[in-house]
């Protein structure tokens, strides 16, 4: 039964939104909190490097070799992960399909599920978005089963509904339904973006799923971004794992993004940047207790009206369903990796400043994810029976993983020669700031050669090598990830601090749609 009486806690999206005083300053408070740790980090670091510079000492040393056995214990992970999604690959789902342990009772075969495919268009050219049908209609899944929605913004102008028309005309008889929709501009009380316009389209889905009597059990959801070209058993992946899963419709499926659709066309800042993003997935895969959803990835639609749908007022609206559902259901929503990739578009346009800054911008929107911690933290309180295993597990990973994200790199690379800079003459003359510059600089050329595995996993994630690139772009590819130092301050560690800045001051952000070029 679908409840239409949700708690207003569900649907937050800042402290603003909260007329009580007590609630809004609560709110307000766990708002603060991500950038104050971060800060107070920093600033501490600084602090302890002129009063206590053997204590600054100690900590730099014991977190660098925190950082560095996290790593090497994740690069397990991406080893394992990276074998299992190439094992996936390989297995004929659709063939499994007849013979799968059905878990839903409701569901006698496997054709009676269908897949309703969402992708949110802003201004991607009319080649990105064929590209993307071109690679629904490969999939071994039958089209008699997809119903897909091109969910456009109204605001995007004219050359938008040119692309919309040409779509309908290209792709509009090989689905069981293909429908356009327009999402208007300036409806009160929501932020201009994926998630609004998803959400405008979903509705609109729900409207013809009524008038097809299917049950919204024996449908699954797939949220993809406008460039992502799913792979050819990406549906029957995941319709198995659907059908076998414990608590389907009290799950969401993610699979492994790879931002591989214009590699090699992609600056190399860009290049490190889309490995690293697909490396990091890939490693969660092996941790799906503390796994969240993030850009492209499925759920059962039943799921999704039983929340209210992704909220319409906030920027990481991918993440953010998931800790909806997390809320809703007291805890009792999980996240299935899949192990099966689907491509995307790493961020590159023509002119390389501008990719630069794009990217800036693209991992500041990212980051911008800090505005779940207020919103679970609230939800912990309004929601009671949330096992506290459960809230403190994917609470502290989330946590200390934005500030990590904001501050590892800062630590590491910059301010980890703070206590010789300010300690002043005593300090350096000790035995302990005697070794500590060649005891971070050890530890980090052991770091360095991680970049070697991380070079060859790229390697071997690459499509097929455009004919009119030659060999030599390979030893370039290797040599790119020497960068990754300057490019986790710059362009990881900066954009994050600034994002909870941001939020902590209480300088909310709207949604940036990263603009989306191929050669």
């Amino acid at each position: 039964m679908i409840n239409e009486n949700l708690p207003y806690w569900l649907f937050l999206g800042k402290a603003g939104d909260l007329s009580g005083v007590k609630e809004h300053t609560i709110y307000r408070i766990f708002e603060i909190l991500p950038g104050l740790f971060s800060w107070g980090t920093i600033f501490g670091l600084v602090a302890l490097s002129w009063l206590r510079p053997t204590w600054a000492a100690i900590f730099i040393i014991v977190f660098v070799l925190f950082w560095i056995s996290r790593t090497i214990y994740l690069s397990f992970h991406l080893r394992a992960g990276y074998r299992k999604m190439r094992a996936q690959e390989k297995i004929d789902w659709l063939s499994n399909l007849p013979t799968a342990n059905y878990q839903p009772s409701t569901i006698s075969s496997w054709r009676d599920i269908y897949h309703l495919i969402i992708l949110p268009m802003h201004k991607e050219p009319l080649e990105i978005i064929r590209d993307s049908f071109f690679a629904l209609m490969k999939t071994d899944y039958p089209k008699d089963r997809m119903i897909v929605i091109l969910a456009c913004e109204e605001s995007a102008g004219e050359e938008i509904k040119i692309t919309a028309e040409a779509i309908e005309k290209e792709f509009g008889g090989a689905f069981f339904k293909l429908m356009v929709t327009w999402h208007p501009l300036d409806i009160p009380g929501e932020i201009a973006g994926k998630g609004s316009n998803e959400t405008w389209a979903a509705k609109r889905a729900r409207q013809l799923i009524d008038e097809l009597a299917i049950p919204y059990g024996n449908i699954i959801v797939s949220s993809l971004d406008a460039d992502t070209a799913v792979f050819p058993k990406y549906f029957s992946c995941l319709t198995h794992h659907y059908l076998t899963c414990e608590k389907p419709t009290r799950t969401s499926f993610q699979p492994i993004p790879l931002f591989i659709n214009n590699i090699w066309q992609a600056p190399a800042f860009s290049r490190v940047f889309a490995f690293s993003s697909t490396f990091w997935h890939t490693m969660n895969q092996e941790r799906p207790e503390k796994l969240i959803t993030f850009s492209s990835h499925a759920m059962s639609f039943q799921a999704l009206v039983e929340v209210g749908f992704k909220q319409t007022n906030v920027v990481s609206d991918d993440s953010r369903i998931f800790w909806q559902c997390f809320l809703y259901y007291s805890g009792d929503y999980y996240v299935q990796p899949l192990y099966y990739p689907v491509a995307m578009d790493a961020n590159a346009v023509k002119s390389f400043k501008r990719t630069l800054i794009n990217l800036y911008k693209q991992q500041r929107r990212w980051a911008y994810g800090v505005a779940d911690i207020p919103y679970f933290l609230f939800g912990f309180i309004k929601n009671k029976k949330i096992p506290f295993g459960r809230k403190f597990s994917l609470g502290f990973e989330l946590i200390e993983g934005h500030w990590s994200w904001a501050t590892a790199s800062f630590l590491i690379f910059l301010l980890g020669w703070l206590p010789l800079l300010l300690g002043g003459q005593e300090f350096s003359q000790t035995l302990l700031g005697y070794n500590l510059p060649r005891t971070i600089s050890r530890i980090l050329t052991i770091a360095m050669a991680g970049l070697i595995s991380s070079a060859y996993f790229a390697i071997h994630t690459l499509p097929p090598r455009p004919p009119q690139y030659g060999k030599r772009k390979y030893i370039f590819l290797v040599a790119e990830w020497f960068f990754l130092p300057f490019i986790m301050i710059f362009f990881t560690a900066l954009p994050a601090l600034e994002a909870q800045t941001r939020l902590m001051l209480g300088k909310y952000m709207g949604f940036w749609a990263t603009p989306k070029i191929r050669d």
